[in-house]
């Protein structure tokens, strides 16, 4: 496609355990023995896989293995995965920083990377020498610099500091710098690891808000890596989730962050404890089954904003209660703040027998936003004071996306972002008075 800007085809990459570098002068001689002949590199062949959690029985691992997918131009692209997944490693040999043991990248444009704190910068250097050093690796020229060197300053918020050597930054201040550098000077892919997280809550905002423009607005294609699911529905269209080395789902953000919060489940929108010996809960109840029932039936937690879902709880009340439970759910947004509590009006004077009990909570459509966000199940009992028999914070994860219009390509309801966790669709009212 003559849009696609990087293409990976077949990447892998084998680390010998302990060692700096590839090994003994005999694993090189043998290497090169071996591709001299045409032949593979003797010690792939007892590389294993990545499992940082497991102990294995060879020095050599593979990082990454068998690593396809292309990118676009102005695509935003998620990569999730624990720790020891291999992103970083990804990164990298994107950047160039390392090269691939197989494989070959096809990239078109200039890469502005961010993989760690101060990447590209020269601590004896002050930021001011440091943006225009930064800009001539990435090509430009001292006008083109000169012109977005107000632009960078600003958003970085280091004008006081900016002739003063980056040594004595601390590492906020390096990647408001870093960050501003990489995304005023314009190359055309941008790929930024972590390293937003050491920044604070409002330059994150900001650094959002500008990849979003740079996408949007200017057509760059942008690769981020987080670990915080909220900011990669948020900022991105499209995610992979690695593991092991490898990639093991591929599609869009919201998705493939409910592919990694359920380690890949089918039945992601619900939680099944009926089968266990241990439940959630005490002597008076205990949670047996939850889950999110889209309006077909089916379950689960993937849903349109036009779509109207329930929340069911299935419980066992243990003993008799003069009155009866309140089953409750605590809804929360993607940065883990109440949005509400929604509790049944259960009749207080009636007693409630032991059993099993089923609760549903119906949620109209096109009340919540697009987003992310979290379910917390409790079960309360009104006996002696308020006992709570179980509460799980987070049990189920909803992801709220955008019902499109496919014929033309956009949100059927609504034009362009709104802010907010709830988007309600009220009835309005416009007549001419004059």
């Amino acid at each position: 496609m003559s849009n696609t800007l990087i293409k990976v085809e077949n990447i892998s990459k084998l680390y010998r355990l302990g060692e700096v570098g590839t090994g003994t002068i005999s694993h090189d001689l043998n290497r090169w023995w071996a591709k001299l002949r045409g032949k593979e590199d003797p010690f792939a062949l007892v590389g294993e896989t990545n499992d940082r959690t497991t102990r294995g029985d060879s020095d050599y691992v593979w990082a990454l293995q068998d690593i396809n997918f292309k990118v676009g131009q102005g695509e935003v692209l998620g990569l999730i995965g624990k720790n020891g997944a291999g992103k970083s490693t990804l990164l990298k040999i994107l950047s160039k920083v390392t090269q691939p043991t197989g494989g070959q990248i096809k990239i078109k444009g200039r890469i502005a990377s961010l993989l760690e704190v101060g990447t590209g910068f020269h601590p004896e250097l002050s930021g001011r020498e440091n943006i225009f050093l930064n800009g001539a690796i990435l090509g430009m020229t001292k006008k083109e610099i000169r012109k977005k060197f107000d632009e960078i300053v600003d958003f970085a918020g280091v004008e006081r500091y900016v002739d003063t050597p980056v040594k004595r930054y601390s590492s906020g201040m390096y990647v408001r710098l870093a960050f501003a550098v990489a995304a005023f000077l314009e190359p055309e892919i941008l790929i930024v690891d972590e390293v937003l997280a050491v920044g604070d809550a409002e330059f994150q905002k900001k650094c959002l808000g500008k990849m979003k423009d740079v996408s949007d607005q200017e057509g760059r294609t942008i690769i981020f890596v987080s670990h915080s699911m909220p900011m990669i529905v948020s900022l991105c269209k499209r995610g992979i989730v690695m593991r092991n080395g490898g990639i093991v789902f591929d599609g869009t953000a919201a998705a493939a962050v409910n592919h990694y919060q359920n380690a890949g489940t089918e039945n992601s929108g619900s939680l099944d404890y009926s089968s266990k010996a241990k439940k959630p809960g005490d002597h008076l109840g205990e949670l047996l089954k939850v889950w999110i029932e889209a309006e077909d039936g089916a379950v689960s937690n993937e849903l349109q904003i036009n779509e109207g879902f329930k929340v069911c709880i299935r419980y066992n009340v243990k003993n008799k209660v003069p009155l009866a439970p309140f089953p409750n759910f605590h809804f929360f947004d993607q940065y883990g703040q109440y949005i509400f509590v929604s509790a049944p009006r259960t009749n207080k004077d009636g007693e409630m027998m032991p059993g099993e009990y089923q609760a549903e909570c119906f949620i109209p459509p096109n009340f919540f936003n697009v987003g992310y966000f979290s379910i917390g199940i409790a079960l309360t009992f009104i006996h002696s004071g308020i006992h709570v028999s179980f509460y799980e914070q987070h049990a189920l994860n909803i992801i709220i996306s955008e019902n499109m219009d496919n014929s033309q390509g956009r949100p059927n309801n609504y034009a362009g972002e709104i802010p907010g966790v709830v988007r309600p669709l009220f009835n309005w009212n416009i007549t001419k008075t004059k």
